[in-house]
């Protein structure tokens, strides 16, 4: 890319009030930012794209521009007073040991730990009576922790196993084979593996899926024929074989391969967007067996769970869209020959098998229901969880007696339970050690009036005794796409808000898959502005109880939730203080050129749809709704240098947007965490940093000029 010249420079002294009526300043002067005279035409529509050069994440410009952006954005959070006590008391509360709930493979029993502030989890395993020792380190993979662990798969006897890392938070995987016996590498290394998991066939090889690698940028450069390869071992990666995806035909966004437990069946998913799947089957004991269609329409979401010989038990929401579980039988296994198993219900179904039993996890109004059936599709018993919340991981092998669960809520830090499969009795394998009691907190569901009448949830966690005044500085946090569901689950950083007399707020609005698909398509497409009146109605009854004001409420997303924070800050920025959209979808426009960003179309819809919905798309993409003298609220995106998932450029542009057009006082800033990608691996550090910088900017910008809790910033300093 040629050197551009700048022909529009931003500037401005910020004057950022205080909980008293004097003023405390802080003076911005942005980054200059170049407009280019880029214009493109939709349906004879002309709209103008003046910082499409942002796109370009391998430009020297670029570089030099994330650069620019963060000095101004760390000169501004080195100014507040407080920022330092807040990362201390991050660090503080995190430091506590943390044990992922055990696993069995082969002869030994693996966890995951983390000892306090290690940057990555580590492997863990033991054998019965013996002592843990270290299987895999993370930590070790860099030096700077950015080199994550992003999978782990054994073979059904636990003799090999194939693990996946991600450099800097791509998506983009290498995979390494190892003997677990021994920990020597039996194979190093297949590379450019994506959106894949791994099927081990036997200890012969596995499955894994993946892209060709893109011309230009592998960070943006788009990804739309996915495939499902079989490395042999002891080959090398270029003798793979494409088992589906290689052709015209099998042309699919996302394709994956997994075995039935029993491995008689080689199962093969293919999807072209984030909702609905084909599938076929695969007899892996006949040799000459063809991929056998069972789904050829991708009207569903499904997949099979479980087999018994040839009968197969499939999850499905067709015809069912809270879904159930159905049999057929494998050698006739299309839809008209389906028998319910466990039937749809009202509550949304999770299903998961171990110890020989189907478990059926229900999304009560977001809180977890677990039943126990047969393989007869008999009810045994209701699952007595430990209290409100969410269960996770019931499910174990099929021969296994006893597996783990873990449980939590927003005042209940993560524990795992050991479950007798056969009595349904339960004991506490282990609680965390943790500086929060939860006895101090309270976390209660309300239900308020949408713009259309629909009723929405929200739970809503604070410190006991808290005062509606109207003065609470309060998260609203939200999500609302891709048939995604939020429920209640303990954060660290959420519980350091609160702990500073924070309200969090999480409402359950539509897009998401709290009660089941209707929810989620009463969000998409033509729909979408239903998921901003919702997330502006939720907002709106915090303030009419009082539980928080516009002077003190943040709204705050990430992903798709950015896109949400965006679109909300831009409809309505007089609702809030403060806006924190985090690696948001941000340019509606052109979010389906990017990496595998067109997947994302059964949601949004693309401007390549109709004049219609490009109308509909403009109407409220945030990049493209900043307008010239509204005063926005103090804005702090955050997003990733190496996010190959949304690209920072939607960041960039909505930075620059705002930059350029903001009036009044408010800052707009952008925080670029460089060597990191969309979330997933993060190193403990940066979350840290990044979390005391996102409260610091909040809590400063709705006028504190020191911690709410006096007493917490004494300890401190202690």
């Amino acid at each position: 890319m040629k050197k551009l010249v700048a022909i529009m420079i931003t500037g401005t002294t910020m004057f950022i009030g205080t909980a008293q009526s004097e003023k405390q300043q802080l003076s911005v002067k942005y980054p200059t930012t170049a407009k280019i005279g880029m214009v493109e035409t939709y349906f004879g529509t002309q709209v103008e794209d003046p910082y499409r050069w942002l796109e370009d994440d391998r430009s020297e410009d670029t570089e030099k521009w994330v650069r620019r952006q963060n000095n101004t954005t760390f000169q501004y959070l080195d100014g507040i007073p407080f920022r330092s006590q807040l990362k201390n008391r991050l660090e503080a509360l995190w430091n506590y040991e943390k044990i992922g709930a055990p696993f069995k493979e082969g002869p030994y029993t693996y966890f995951y730990k983390n000892d306090g502030l290690q940057n990555q989890y580590v492997v863990y395993r033991k054998k019965d009576g013996g002592k843990a020792e270290i299987f895999l380190d993370p930590n070790t993979f860099s030096e700077d922790g950015t080199t994550s662990l992003a999978g782990l798969r054994f073979t059904k006897d636990g003799s090999l196993a194939t693990y996946l890392i991600s450099e800097g938070g791509s998506d983009w995987r290498k995979g390494i084979v190892v003997d677990t016996k021994t920990m020597e590498i039996v194979e190093d290394t297949l590379v450019d593996i994506k959106f894949s998991g791994i099927a081990w066939k036997g200890n012969e090889g596995f499955y894994y899926s993946s892209y060709d690698k893109p011309e230009g940028s592998e960070l943006s450069a788009k990804t739309d024929q996915h495939k499902v390869y079989y490395h042999k071992l002891g080959t090398s990666q270029k003798e793979d074989k494409v088992i589906f995806g290689g052709t015209d035909e099998e042309k699919h966004r996302y394709s994956q391969a997994y075995l039935t437990e029993d491995e008689q069946y080689l199962v093969v998913s293919a999807s072209v967007s984030t909702s609905g799947n084909k599938l076929f089957i695969k007899d892996l004991s006949r040799s000459d067996a063809p991929l056998v269609p069972i789904l050829t329409d991708t009207d569903s979401d499904s997949y099979i769970i479980e087999n018994v010989g040839s009968k197969l038990y499939i999850v499905t929401n067709r015809n069912a869209p809270n879904k159930k579980v159905v049999t057929v039988d494998a050698s006739a296994p299309e839809p008209e020959n389906w028998v319910d198993f466990i039937p749809e219900t009202e509550n949304v179904l999770s299903p998961s098998t171990g110890g020989g039993y189907f478990f059926a996890e229900y999304m009560v109004d977001a809180v977890s229901k677990v039943f126990q059936y047969d393989y007869d599709g008999k009810r045994i018993r209701e699952v007595a969880l430990p209290g409100v919340g969410t269960a996770s991981g019931f499910g174990g092998k099929k021969e296994d007696k006893e597996f783990y669960f873990s449980f939590t809520n927003y005042v209940t830090p993560g524990s795992s339970f050991k479950y007798n499969v056969e009595t349904g009795t339960y004991e506490r394998y282990w609680k965390p050690e943790i500086d929060f009691d939860p006895a101090d907190y309270e976390s209660n569901q309300v239900f308020y009036t949408t713009k259309d009448g629909t009723k929405v949830p929200m739970i809503i966690t604070h410190k006991k005794g808290l005062k509606r005044d109207g003065t609470n500085p309060t998260i609203l946090y939200g999500y609302g796409g891709f048939n995604v569901s939020l429920t209640p689950s303990f954060s660290i950083v959420n519980a350091v808000w609160m702990e500073q007399g924070g309200v969090y707020a999480v409402p359950n609005i539509r897009g998401g898959g709290e009660y089941g698909k209707k929810w989620h398509e009463a969000g998409i497409k033509m729909k979408k502005q239903n998921v901003f009146d919702d997330f502006i109605a939720a907002a709106e009854y915090l303030i009419a109880e009082g539980y928080t004001s516009s002077d003190y409420l943040a709204v705050r997303g990430g992903s798709n939730g950015g896109l949400l924070v965006g679109a909300t800050m831009t409809q309505r920025p007089d609702l809030m203080k403060v806006a924190l959209p985090a690696v948001g979808v941000l340019d509606m426009l052109r979010y389906h050129t990017f990496t595998a960003g067109a997947g994302w179309a059964y949601d949004y819809g693309t401007v390549e749809d109709n004049k219609e919905m490009f109308e509909y798309l403009k109407g409220y993409s945030p990049v493209h709704n900043v307008k010239e003298g509204v005063s926005y609220p103090a804005t702090l995106i955050t997003t990733g240098d190496h996010d190959d998932r949304v690209v920072p450029a939607h960041s960039f542009k909505f930075a620059a947007e705002l930059q350029a057009k903001q009036t009044g006082a408010n800052p707009t800033l952008i925080r670029i965490e460089t060597n990191a990608g969309h979330g997933a691996g993060t190193p403990v550090s940066k979350t840290i940093e990044q979390y005391a910088d996102i409260f610091g900017f909040t809590l400063f910008n709705m006028g504190f000029k020191e911690l709410p809790n006096a007493l917490l910033t004494e300890k401190i300093k202690d």
